[in-house]
């Protein structure tokens, strides 16, 4: 099956589709011998040779981790400012992997991590509607009627959210800190964060405990564990879901 080129050279763990094309259109790589400068040219990783600054591509063992996020650790590849990133935690795993989405700086939890670009693609995809589970714990009481609001959906700057499922587990008194679960399966930027500051409260603290089946049971806060193969064909049922 015919892909374009740099969405080959990001699945054999060059680097990102972005990158790769800069590359590419820099004149460092070769299809079948010929020097390509356009990025979206299709080649057969099965059948084609591409050659990236005179070393051929091979293509890479998947991988497929399970993440327990710390508070304050970025999610992303590379961070200008050398602030540590989810990379920082996989210096003893060989091969380029990248998260599958994004949780913010200060929201922690279950991230998965992977080099495999298809199935990466198909759980960002926002008609995949993979369900999300956060806790939450906010500074105040929220009332029944916010509660029901949350779930209904909530007008931000970007538009109505999608219904979701709220849980409330109660107020503690001398905290003054009520919690809650949440499950959404839009992938919009602090959107959790987002739908309690509309009602002026503020998030204490943000945990993912859920990412479709997958929980964090057994993995510690800034551990990882792979993948079975169960769960691996679990994740990719998600594709027979027609956005």
């Amino acid at each position: 099956m015919s892909e374009r080129l740099q969405k080959v050279m990001s699945n054999c763990g060059v680097a990102s589709r972005r990158a790769a094309e800069e590359m590419i259109a820099a004149g460092r790589v070769r299809v079948n011998g010929v020097v390509i400068k356009t990025p979206g040219v299709k080649v057969n990783p099965e059948k084609d040779i591409v050659v990236v600054d005179g070393k051929r591509l091979e293509k890479p063992v998947k991988q497929y981790y399970l993440f327990n996020k710390p508070k304050g650790v970025i999610t992303t590849v590379k961070d200008e400012r050398d602030r540590t990133t989810v990379m920082d935690y996989f210096c003893k795993v060989k091969g380029r992997i990248y998260p599958v989405g994004r949780l913010d700086q200060n929201t922690e939890g279950l991230l998965l991590m992977t080099n495999d670009g298809e199935l990466a693609n198909i759980l960002m995809h926002p008609g995949r509607l993979v369900d999300k589970t956060y806790a939450v714990r906010v500074k105040g009481r929220v009332s029944d009627v916010i509660l029901k609001k949350l779930a209904d959906g909530i007008p931000l700057d970007d538009g109505m959210t999608a219904p979701a499922v709220v849980t409330y587990n109660g107020f503690d008194d001398k905290t003054g800190i009520t919690e809650m679960e949440i499950t959404i399966h839009e992938g919009r930027n602090r959107q959790v964060r987002r739908m309690f500051e509309y009602f002026g409260f503020r998030v204490h603290n943000l945990r993912r405990t859920q990412y479709a089946f997958l929980t964090l049971n057994g993995v510690k806060r800034g551990a990882y564990r792979r993948l079975t193969r169960e769960e691996i064909r679990g994740l990719y049922k998600y594709k027979q879901e027609q956005p």
